[in-house]
């Protein structure tokens, strides 16, 4: 279900996505073994496990940011006013993401997955209880008018996007991962030794 007034599908498309990206998760990751879930096709590239804990640890550290944001909304009363059409620049933020990647992105610190070896039940719960906790903000911004609602990135003040834009941003950029976290399974190499 999509919001056809928003340019981006809004808060039901969003929803839909992170639902989604739960369930790719436990299919792509749900019985693989350990050895599976942490092997790296290449030094330099991220194993499943990584992928899919990179998607837990991106989105909580947005949290506050969309919680100001929402927050915000509410205190100026600004309500749902669609239909909702962003600019040129969270257009092309939000198809930066999308998969298949046109170009690498350098993750910031605040955004990496731990180094350490990862736990298939531990990377699933993460990113579960971390999409259930974007289903609740998505929730929370019902009503709320989501274009005039900013996000400042938690990675620099400069950085700013309508909320229902960074829904969108993230949403591209759970595919983007679970995309990534596919091409690992069917490197070569992969599930062997």
């Amino acid at each position: 279900m999509t919001d056809a007034g928003d340019d981006f599908g809004g808060l039901p498309a969003a929803s839909s996505q992170f639902e989604a990206s739960t369930r790719e998760a436990t299919r792509l990751a749900g019985a693989l073994s350990g050895g599976q879930l942490n092997w790296r096709p290449d030094p330099g590239r991220w194993s499943i496990g990584e992928c899919l804990m990179h998607l837990a640890v991106s989105s909580d550290a947005a949290l506050p940011a969309i919680d100001r944001a929402i927050a915000y909304a509410r205190q100026r009363a600004w309500p749902a006013a669609a239909p909702y059409h962003y600019g040129w620049f969270t257009h092309w933020m939000v198809r930066s993401m999308e998969p298949p990647p046109t170009r690498r992105m350098r993750t910031f610190r605040i955004f990496t997955p731990p180094s350490t070896p990862l736990g298939r039940d531990e990377v699933l719960r993460a990113l579960a209880a971390s999409r259930e906790r974007l289903l609740d903000r998505a929730r929370a911004a019902a009503g709320v008018n989501i274009k005039r609602a900013i996000v400042v990135s938690p990675v620099s003040r400069l950085f700013r996007m309508p909320l229902g834009g960074y829904l969108a941003f993230l949403a591209a950029h759970d595919r983007r991962h679970l995309w990534q976290a596919h091409q690992v399974e069917q490197a070569s190499g992969f599930g062997q030794g």
